[in-house]
């Protein structure tokens, strides 16, 4: 029997939405999305865990023409059509001062002392912690019935000169494409191992 009082599986529905049948966008329906809905993802990945609540992740939401061709600009040649047609390609940056944050983020604690004086640790955790939350904003798109087209293949330094020159210590992370996918626009599924391949139980 089912106890009521433990938290229940997502139904095969809601699994295929954001894992089984999901799939990396490469073209998108000639469909807008609302500002709102950005906000709406927003309080879907603020709500993922980050080591010490340190929510170093930024997020530039490039919905104007002009954005996304300033931002096609800084990519690789197969990625800058991508860009340019999505309605919303989202910059996935991190902030390498976080830490002056923590004061309010992380009340619990003096975290900002245990980054404040360690460049290196604050890379490392800005890096590994703002990934977290990319995988956040993929699920979160997914689970308001949006697509993502996620990717690397960018040309760092012309981001940071053209979209975060006025925040010096924010550094791109990703980027990704966001709209209502266009299924025919995606490759074959790629192969995807069972457990023993890739897993140790010890």
């Amino acid at each position: 029997m089912t106890d009521p009082d433990l938290p229940q599986p997502l139904d095969e529905r809601a699994l295929d939405r954001l894992f089984h049948k999901a799939r990396t966008m490469n073209g998108y329906l000639d469909r807008p999305v609302d500002e709102a809905i950005l906000h709406r993802i927003w309080d879907l990945v603020r709500m993922g865990p980050t080591s010490a609540n340190q929510l170093p992740a930024r997020l530039i939401w490039c919905r104007t023409r002009d954005a996304r061709d300033r931002l096609a600009d800084c990519v690789s040649a197969g990625n800058a059509d991508k860009i340019r047609n999505a309605p919303v390609s989202v910059i996935i940056a991190m902030d390498l001062d976080f830490h002056e944050q923590l004061p309010w983020l992380f009340p619990h604690d003096d975290a900002r002392s245990w980054f404040a004086d360690d460049e290196e640790a604050r890379a490392q955790s800005a890096f590994r912690n703002s990934t977290l939350q990319g995988g956040y904003f993929i699920m979160a798109a997914r689970a308001l019935g949006l697509d993502c087209g996620p990717m690397s293949g960018f040309d760092a330094d012309k981001i940071c000169a053209q979209f975060l020159a006025d925040q010096p210590r924010w550094h791109p992370n990703f980027i990704s494409t966001l709209g209502y996918g266009d299924m025919s626009s995606t490759f074959a599924r790629s192969p995807r191992p069972d457990f023993d391949v890739f897993n140790t139980i010890l």
